[in-house]
């Protein structure tokens, strides 16, 4: 029998052996399936910047005009008169690696709802990009699945690409880098945070119905070495609707005018379990969730599925 058909469930879903002890000690007693796969995207690099976070807390991230600074889903800053532009960037590259089009064009669903998330209007996208010689065909398939990608989904939902670069080099042939900015605009007093809430309010789930795609997504496509066979890993890669987001856009926007949001929150990397763990944790509260209430788009779907699914 081989290594792999032996492995156990915990080291399948990014987690150490230390860390799987850890989890117990918490818990006082063995972790249910959905516990642990809770536990694995919430600790992975992706989510919890374990490795890199020492690193992250050297940058400077204060100053007179910064509003808005780590913590929330997108920085802010003050522009006067009352205005103020969000911004966010990151990258898609490990999805955008696995299959192009559709990793770059999630990349852009993904930073445009945190500026959303925000109480801010996604205004326009910049793409960075970085990808192997195109004498390799394998890079001229990435590049051209990458472009398409950020192309289709940024016209498709009305949001602009106004900058971007691309550049080519031999380092970047194992794994393009497929970075995303979104900026956006609000007032200052408008904004909204994901740091809100008190007893008995109501988290409410809205947007696209859950799939099983993106499962895994941060624990073990994005925080994980890419494997040579990268078409193994396609079912952690999220699978984008830009007309539904731009709908998304115009009900949270006018909800945020109407005065009935305490607060916004993304749900993009670990799924239901980050969006709904990170609520509560930001005002000391717990939540109930009723996962018969998610709406579907796939049958039968497993408790840790729905929590941990990444559908955009």
């Amino acid at each position: 029998m081989s290594e792999a058909a032996v492995e156990p469930l915990h080291r399948a879903l990014g987690l150490s052996d230390e860390e799987f002890g850890e989890i117990r000690d918490r818990l006082g007693r063995e972790p249910n399936r959905a516990e642990l796969a809770m536990f694995s995207v919430m600790w992975s690099e992706h989510c919890s910047y374990k490795s890199s976070k020492v690193h992250l807390r050297t940058l400077p991230t204060r100053g007179p005009h910064v509003l808005v600074g780590p913590g929330e889903d997108a920085g802010v800053v003050d522009l006067g008169d009352g205005m103020a532009c969000v911004f966010k960037m990151e990258s898609h590259s490990h999805p955008s690696a696995v299959e192009p089009f559709q990793g770059a064009a999630t990349g852009v669903g993904g930073i445009i709802r945190d500026i959303l998330a925000m109480g801010a209007r996604p205004a326009a996208l910049l793409d960075p990009l970085r990808f192997g010689p195109l004498d390799e065909p394998r890079n001229r398939y990435l590049f051209g699945g990458v472009v398409a990608g950020i192309g289709q989904y940024g016209n498709s939902i009305g949001v602009p690409t106004v900058g971007g670069e691309v550049r080519f080099a031999p380092c970047h042939s194992s794994n393009p880098t497929v970075n995303v900015m979104c900026i956006g605009f609000a007032r200052a007093d408008e904004l909204l945070y994901g740091k809100a809430g008190e007893p008995g309010d109501v988290l409410l789930l809205i947007g696209a119905a859950t799939g099983r795609d993106g499962i895994g997504g941060v624990s073990v496509l994005a925080s994980a070495t890419l494997e040579e066979d990268a078409h193994a890993s396609r079912p952690s890669v999220q699978i984008g609707d830009p007309f539904v987001e731009k709908l998304l856009i115009e009900a949270c926007l006018e909800l945020r005018d109407q005065g009935l949001l305490a607060g916004l929150k993304d749900l993009g990397g670990a799924g239901l379990t980050c969006a709904a763990s990170e609520s509560a944790a930001a005002v000391d509260l717990g939540a109930d969730l009723d996962l018969d209430e998610v709406p579907l788009r796939e049958p039968d779907m497993e408790p840790y599925e729905i929590l941990t699914s990444e559908s955009q």
